[in-house]
């Protein structure tokens, strides 16, 4: 085997990225505290394609030099927006048709190895902060919420794998299976 270098990989410039079609996906960050899980996310939803992601409450915005170390240049090719109130934001997006799902351990939760999106679904996938989650106020306004099955001793994934996690899920039911 020989390892692919960049150049053969044929990656979209960002010119090619922000005209594709995207995933129909936003990530809403509820009160991130680590600029460098922010990075992380501007990453993952350069690679699968996602639509937008808000930064909400004490979520950083970019430009930020420990954003711009993990996001390796994905603040440029991912839209996002900065919403100071996560609620206002869910309830926007309510409005323009988005399904509103936490990822978030509830009862009553849909664990991810059962989730089938639908591709004719705009969905929002809130992410929350590092400590406490998912607020349970915006959890209240939620139309559902994802599980992420788990077998260790702790009980949470960093947020930022977290998300890559669900969006890759998200990414190969509605792209690569189909």
């Amino acid at each position: 085997m020989k390892k692919t270098l960049n150049e053969e990989l044929n990656r979209l410039t960002v010119e090619e990225f922000q005209k594709a079609q995207k995933l129909p996906v936003v990530v809403v960050l509820d009160n991130i505290r680590s600029q460098s899980n922010i990075g992380s996310f501007f990453r993952t939803g350069d690679a699968f394609l996602i639509e937008k992601i808000y930064l909400c409450g004490i979520t950083a915005t970019p430009p930020h030099r420990e954003i711009q170390k993990t996001a390796l240049g994905a603040t440029e090719t991912v839209t996002w927006e900065y919403s100071e109130k996560t609620n206002d934001c869910i309830n926007q997006l309510k409005k323009q048709g988005y399904t509103i799902i936490a990822v978030e351990q509830v009862k009553c939760s849909v664990s991810l190895a059962d989730f089938q999106p639908r591709s004719a679904n705009k969905l929002a996938l809130i992410f929350g902060n590092e400590l406490n989650g998912v607020d349970q106020s915006i959890v209240d306004l939620c139309d559902g919420c994802l599980e992420i099955p788990q077998s260790g001793t702790k009980h949470s994934l960093n947020v930022s794998v977290a998300g890559g996690i669900v969006l890759w899920k998200i990414y190969s039911e509605l792209l690569i299976s189909h």
